[in-house]
């Protein structure tokens, strides 16, 4: 047999194990897509009203001002006409070269052929045109108001971002010079993980964004040696292990967000959080959240509020022998913390001696890019999903935070996964970000209809454990850490109410980056800079526009804040005491259920 029979041979019997491959995939996908869960219809997008609305101001737009209307017409008619001719002279003067291109630069279009190769180009060019063009028509709309305009602006971008070129694979040269250099197998091993990500999402497709399999909690991320020193149905209460001689009298507990896990603050050595205060010298205790399940229906913040922060301060006042705490939120667990504090301000309780929040947003007046889902056609579909199962599944808060950030979180890992046949990365964070957990249903409930729609604790009107709370009920010393750029908690909504919380001591640090880079920002990496200003009566535009630069990370100035409010040098403490045996190492058991 020659050589080319050899090659030919294998080529061949590549070719049947990759058919009979794609038979198998094919079944299983059958299989999975029978599983799918049964979605309401409110919760895949807006109501008929939404659309109604941007038609109708569009109508009354043309009758109102139709010279505008016809002007926008004829210019995105005009361009398209004048890249369709430039690319076709181009060709006609028998050059393989596209014609000029003054396209802004977009890290989706990478690839140098979206430049030098006229077929891609000319995509490309037409696609942004279309997308310049959809815009300006909602940039001209009258007659909206804030939230409607927010959602259409929303939905028409994911609309826009959906029908991107590099999310199809004729047009997407990436994949098609992988196909053609593998001979195909990119795109059956992209078949392969397409049906793994269905399966794993019960019928749902939901993109890995991280490989699974590359971390384990308490193996090689969540390291920080501990033990849980108490446990009840709603949390396990971690302690840590020293590592300095003398620890601060104070100690301090962190309450982090339970709409995912708290080892975001420990992920891996060099940039855990949870272990650079313990080398500071701070007895250190993190609450670790139940994930939970159809049990937890009827828990709601008032339940969060008695059984989880008023019980782990007590707790942690018995094992060290303290009077006091100081506490720290992040995210929906500093909201929660301030209600908490509102609510020991009013029983004339001082428990706590200081708060610091993270991304913590206590006025909801400005929702930011959370607007398009917080109109009562979701919440109604989220209220009827969560009363049904008995909790909110974390699948409906993974795929909204997702879609918040589409291309980053759900086109470009789809691509490399499904497209190119990729492995997802070998990702701490995005490992993290998969794992998200459950909201009991009673909980999220409130949370939407009287923070988020009702802002309830700005206006002094929520009622939580049988006392009436207001931001002004917020006392204590407190320290606010914000990020630049975060979409979830914006910072100038968390400065304002920051602002009008009541405590006579308040401090507020601006990092750079986002809600998670932002806190995540160990001062080894040199990385994101902060910004600080000590006059917070001023409002956030003139507080930015007087505020001081700082080069790196913002862990040390707030651990010279903390320092000043955690008392004198005693002699380090080792986990739980005779009354609190150690249940078990950090983690913990909580932290790793599925719900």
């Amino acid at each position: 047999m020659t050589t080319d029979e050899k090659v030919k041979d294998q080529n061949l019997e590549r070719m049947n194990a990759n058919l009979a491959r794609l038979e198998e995939l094919s079944q299983r996908l059958v299989t999975a897509l029978a599983q799918k869960r049964d979605v309401p219809t409110s919760l895949q997008g807006p109501d008929q009203d939404l659309y109604l609305k941007a038609a109708t101001a569009y109508m009354n737009e043309m009758v109102a001002n139709p010279a505008k209307i016809i002007e926008q017409q004829v210019s995105y008619w005009g361009d398209t006409l004048k890249h369709f001719v430039a690319a076709q002279q181009e060709i006609l003067k028998g050059q393989l070269a596209p014609p000029e291109d003054a396209t802004p630069d977009d890290k989706r279009f990478a690839n140098p052929l979206w430049k030098t190769h006229p077929f891609f180009n000319f995509i490309k060019q037409q696609y942004l045109t279309n997308a310049q063009a959809v815009q300006q028509a909602l940039d001209g709309l009258e007659g909206l108001d804030g939230r409607e305009r927010r959602r259409i602006e929303f939905f028409t971008r994911q609309i826009m971002d959906l029908y991107a070129p590099t999310n199809f694979l004729a047009t997407n040269p990436d994949a098609l010079a992988k196909a053609v250099e593998t001979e195909g197998q990119s795109l059956v091993d992209g078949l392969e993980n397409l049906v793994r990500d269905i399966e794993t999402g019960g019928g749902e497709l939901q993109v890995a964004l991280a490989d699974k399999n590359a971390f384990k909690v308490g193996g090689n991320i969540a390291t920080t040696p501990g033990k849980v020193v108490f446990r009840n149905r709603m949390f396990e209460l971690i302690q840590y292990a020293p590592t300095t001689k003398t620890v601060h009298e104070i100690p301090l507990v962190i309450f982090p967000p339970w709409i995912n896990k708290f080892y975001i603050l420990d992920l891996k050595e060099k940039n855990s959080l949870i272990r650079w205060i313990v080398d500071q010298g701070v007895t250190l205790f993190v609450v670790s959240w139940v994930n939970p399940d159809a049990s937890y229906a009827d828990v709601g913040l008032d339940t969060y509020v008695a059984e989880g922060y008023l019980t782990a301060i007590d707790e942690v006042k018995k094992i060290t022998g303290q009077n006091q705490v100081n506490a720290i939120g992040y995210c929906i667990a500093g909201t929660t913390l301030a209600l908490t504090l509102a609510y020991l301000h009013k029983k004339k309780d001082k428990s706590v001696k200081s708060a610091t929040f993270f991304t913590m947003l206590s006025d909801f007046e400005d929702q930011g890019e959370f607007t398009p889902f917080l109109t009562d056609d979701f919440v109604d579909g989220i209220e009827e999903e969560a009363a049904k199962a008995g909790y909110l599944d974390s699948f409906y808060m993974s795929r909204t935070f997702s879609f918040l950030r589409a291309n980053d979180l759900v086109y470009q890992p789809a691509i490399r996964s499904y497209m190119m046949g990729e492995s997802p990365p070998a990702f701490d964070l995005l490992f993290w970000n998969g794992d998200g957990t459950n909201l009991p249903a009673r909980m999220a409930i409130e949370y939407l209809r009287w923070l988020c729609q009702g802002n309830k604790f700005a206006k002094g009107e929520i009622e939580i454990l049988g006392e009436t709370l207001s931001i002004a009920d917020v006392r204590v010393p407190l320290c606010a850490i914000a990020c630049e750029t975060d979409h979830i908690a914006a910072w100038k909504s968390s400065h304002d109410g920051i602002r009008q919380m009541g405590a006579k001591s308040k401090t507020f640090i601006l990092s750079e980056s986002g809600h998670i880079a932002g806190i995540v920002n160990p001062p080894s990496k040199k990385k994101y800079g902060h910004y600080t200003n000590d006059d917070m009566s001023l409002g956030h535009e003139d507080w930015l526009k007087g505020a001081e630069f700082h080069e790196g990370s913002w862990w040390p100035l707030w651990g010279e804040w903390l320092k000043s409010r955690s008392g004198k040098q005693v002699s380090a403490r080792e986990p739980g005491d005779s009354d609190h045996p150690p249940l078990s190492d950090a983690p913990g058991t909580y932290v790793i259920s599925k719900g």
